[in-house]
């Protein structure tokens, strides 16, 4: 394909990466993207199909929960430029040889793509030095927001709306915003930056593209009802790294209400998931939440792990049925409170996503 074809995995935040690029070529060309979520390879194979002439650009995600998934992708669409958003924990029960494994997955992508296009790292994210590099011979490009970067963010400021935050570009500064709340998206916008950039986008261009874009549903969503609750709906998953919700419901909603935490099971954890869940537990239960709700299976284990840090048993709950839940926030919401949601349980014919769109209205 004689076209720009961007590529983005990585172990969270792909699908706001994917609909952010996308977005900002969608100011200047004809531009194929995944839909919604679908990253698997059946779905990579149906986009083969239907990317025509008529597309000056193309932005996919590549999703991955075993070794070889990455390597199919790229030997359906061959990307040119590839962006790896980080490397973490996620599926950690399908790779035996744990962060290794996943490391080694993930680079797939780069012996996949081709091998003098652009790769985009994180430059702080450290697992991303477990990537296998050695047989690229293209152009590295990093983003980061601590240590020096091609693209750094700087004087990061959390809005009613969203992000604020300054990149400097061909050494001027420049404010961007975006329609998202977290650190871990202005990382994603990051990437969207670097990449735009090098495709020529204008500063004007990359910032209308923040403004249209689609935000992806469930996903540190934040909504504010008529009693002043404020519901951060991230109910799409939880995976095994909780620190980026958590600072979003430090920084959001009323000053003074209780920050309250509604957390699902960490799914694909396989032998590691009690270990996981009670570290997560131990350091949701230094993070002064005024009230914890747990609900599945493997989450109790946060319960505990959260109560062994100081959190008493009146503040944290656990629940295997969802009217049970519903029941006692029914009895305790109040007006000024913040609800974080945070994964779905599989198998479950109610999902947490439901509760959030409860607790809105």
């Amino acid at each position: 394909m004689n076209k720009p074809i961007v590529a983005i995995t990585g172990s969270s935040g792909k699908t706001t990466t994917k609909e952010m690029i996308a977005s900002i070529l969608q100011t200047r060309w004809r531009t194929f993207k995944s839909v919604e979520n679908g990253n698997d390879t059946w779905f990579t194979s149906q986009y083969k199909r239907q990317i025509t002439s008529y597309h000056k650009a193309v932005v996919l995600e590549y999703g991955m929960k075993e070794k070889g998934d990455i390597k199919r992708h790229c030997e359906l669409i061959q990307p040119t430029f590839g962006v790896i958003t980080n490397v973490g924990r996620a599926h950690i029960g399908h790779f035996k040889d744990g962060l290794r494994g996943i490391a080694s997955a993930k680079s797939e992508l780069i012996a996949g793509m081709n091998r003098k296009g652009m790769l985009f790292l994180n430059k702080d994210d450290p697992h991303s030095k477990r990537l296998n590099l050695k047989s690229f011979q293209g152009k590295r490009i990093t983003v980061g927001l601590q240590n020096k970067a091609d693209f750094n963010a700087r004087n990061i400021r959390y809005s009613s709306k969203g992000m604020n935050f300054t990149v400097c570009l061909n050494q001027i500064k420049h404010r961007f915003h975006i329609p998202c709340f977290g650190k871990c998206n202005v990382y994603n916008a990051l990437f969207a930056i670097a990449v735009s950039h090098h495709l020529g986008c204008s500063v004007a261009e990359i910032k209308r593209g923040f403004r249209k874009m689609e935000k992806p549903y469930g996903r540190l969503s934040v909504f504010k009802n008529y009693r002043k609750i404020t519901v951060i709906n991230d109910s799409f998953n939880t995976k095994p790294e909780l620190d980026s919700a958590l600072e979003v419901l430090r920084h959001v909603g009323s000053t003074g209400g209780r920050k309250i935490a509604i957390l699902g099971d960490i799914q694909d954890l396989g032998k590691h998931a009690k270990r996981i869940h009670l570290a997560q537990g131990r350091k949701l239960g230094k993070k002064k939440l005024d009230l914890l709700y747990t609900f599945g299976n493997h989450s109790r284990y946060l319960s505990i792990g959260a109560q062994q840090e100081g959190m008493s048993s009146k503040q944290v709950k656990h629940f295997t049925q969802i009217h049970a839940l519903k029941r006692v926030l029914a009895m305790q919401r109040k007006t000024g409170d913040t609800f974080l949601l945070k994964g779905s349980t599989n198998g479950h014919p109610v999902k947490l996503m439901d509760v959030a769109d409860w607790l809105i209205q």
